[in-house]
């Protein structure tokens, strides 16, 4: 586990780390504590990933395109 804060994670920090996470929880052989502690990390990871992908899928849908199809700039999306 990196001891970098959650929410300072970039999606594929957060996802590289959910990885393993999930891969020590899998093969059984941590203790109840840690396994728990682990677990509760697990979720934060998971909560971030899904907050990086809605986040991007709304820059995505801000996305303007003009006659011809063609991206034309983007329409700023505020953050909640």
């Amino acid at each position: 586990m990196s001891d970098t804060p959650v929410a300072e994670m970039s999606f594929e920090e957060a996802m590289r780390e959910l990885e393993a996470v999930v891969g020590q929880l899998e093969r059984g052989d941590v203790a109840l504590d840690a396994s728990i502690k682990l677990y509760e990390r697990g979720a934060e990871l998971k909560a971030r990933c899904e907050k990086k992908l809605k986040e991007a899928e709304e820059k995505v849908a801000a996305i303007t395109l003009d006659q011809n199809g063609a991206p034309t700039g983007t329409t700023p999306v505020e953050s909640a």
